[in-house]
């Protein structure tokens, strides 16, 4: 059954479109048919992002017209939350990003309006251009909300995130500014990290206590490696038994694993030397030009970027290894002197990969475990150019008779099941 409203006294009205809508969703017969939900998910989700589009142009209308002020509200987000019951931060981030797409976005609100992206990709669109040099011209700034919008087409919004610090690379060919612009985003989000920074702490009286932080990202990588290193080892070899390893087939929870682990790292927290190493070490990779002063951006192995001057006053500690390129480094190639790969070994590979060498996967470089390309049985080394980082799944399915695997030109690898 299709629910048909008629729109022919007035469809151009959003009021009367929406209500087309929910007719028809209320005609909606059972969703029992798997033959088509691939496709149907699809266009439900570009559907979301049209009506979220026609939201977002209704409430830059209500701000244009003053509907806050004519109710005795103190904005146009208050006014929002009052009447959809959402949460206020929320409101005030419709607001701001509608008044961003009325005010020159075109290219964003346009790719909005027909689906092709969310509102969290223009979010990050607005973000990015409003964060532009101010010498860019309008046709400039046009040229790199563009350039954002076709990245958004392929990326999610956390990943276009990461590509938008440097959007200025669309219209600067230097690449020492692009860079320098880089940079200097970073050290704008820390120091607003900074401020941000939050504990709290409630006694719920039955024992347990519940709590709220909100750290820089670094802090929280390091943290992050720390439970994942307690929460997600090996736990046997392969074929070993379930008194060694654990019943697989019992479900994991893993916010209740990551709370044991995180009890037992404050159970062992070294407070008699708070001021030593760290239990994570997290590695850091920049050339010797930052090191020195150039402002440039370093990476993490957890697949995060710092600015200059906060991996240069991290590169003394010794919670955190600086993978220098251009210094001195350990000797990397073992031949077959080593069964397994060294830890100076597992440091260099960060300056190389940032996530697991599957197709598709952006698991980080710090979770992945070290394989052979060439297996050690078969006379393989254990040399850095042989080191292959995957993550636990693809590092099983590597070794599953099950499937075929091969690697790309650019080191990647697909999986294809044996027929």
């Amino acid at each position: 059954m299709t629910a048909v409203l008629d729109l022919s006294l007035d469809p151009g009205r959003p009021g009367v479109v929406v209500a087309a809508v929910h007719e028809a969703l209320d005609g909606l017969a059972a969703v029992d048919d798997a033959s088509d939900v691939s496709e149907a998910i699809v266009e439900c989700e570009r559907a979301i992002r049209r009506l979220e589009a026609l939201k977002l142009r209704l409430v830059a209308t209500a701000a244009a017209s003053r509907a806050a002020q004519s109710s005795g509200h103190s904005s146009t987000g208050a006014w929002l939350a009052s009447r959809t019951k959402a949460a206020h931060a929320r409101c005030a981030r419709d607001v701001k990003l509608a008044s961003a797409l009325e005010s020159g976005l075109s290219a964003t609100a346009e790719a909005l309006d027909a689906g092709r992206v969310s509102s969290e990709h223009a979010s990050v669109i607005a973000d990015a251009t409003a964060k532009l040099p101010d010498s860019l011209s309008p046709q400039q700034v046009a040229t790199v909300e563009h350039r954002l919008v076709e990245k958004a087409h392929e990326l999610d919004p956390v990943q276009l995130r990461r590509v938008a610090r440097r959007a200025l690379e669309a219209v600067e060919r230097d690449r020492a500014t692009v860079d320098a612009q880089e940079n200097q985003l970073l050290v704008d989000e820390e120091a607003a990290a900074l401020a941000r920074t939050r504990l709290t702490l409630h006694d719920n009286g039955d024992g347990t206590t519940s709590g709220h932080f909100t750290v820089p990202t670094l802090a929280a990588s390091m943290l992050r490696k720390v439970l994942d290193a307690m929460t997600s080892p090996r736990r046997g070899r392969l074929g070993a038994t379930s008194a060694q390893v654990g019943d697989p087939a019992v479900r994991r929870d893993p916010a209740h694993d990551r709370g044991l682990a995180f009890a037992q790292v404050l159970e062992h927290l070294p407070t008699d030397r708070l001021h030593g190493k760290v239990a994570a070490t997290v590695v850091v990779t920049l050339d010797l030009e930052t090191l020195r002063g150039q402002l440039r951006a370093a990476g993490l192995d957890t697949g995060d970027l710092v600015s200059a001057s906060e991996a240069r006053r991290l590169a003394c500690s010794a919670g955190l290894v600086p993978a220098v390129l251009g210094g001195d480094s350990q000797p990397l190639d073992l031949g077959r002197a080593k069964r397994f790969f060294t830890e100076a070994q597992r440091v260099a590979g960060a300056t190389v990969h940032t996530s697991c060498a599957a197709e598709g996967c952006d698991v980080p470089y710090a979770w992945t475990e070290a394989h052979h390309r060439m297996p050690w049985s078969l006379g393989g080394t254990s040399d850095l150019r042989d080191q292959v980082p995957l993550c636990g799944f693809h590092h099983r399915r590597v070794h599953d008779p099950a499937f075929l695997h091969r690697y790309r030109p650019n080191g990647r690898l697909t999986f294809h099941r044996r027929t």
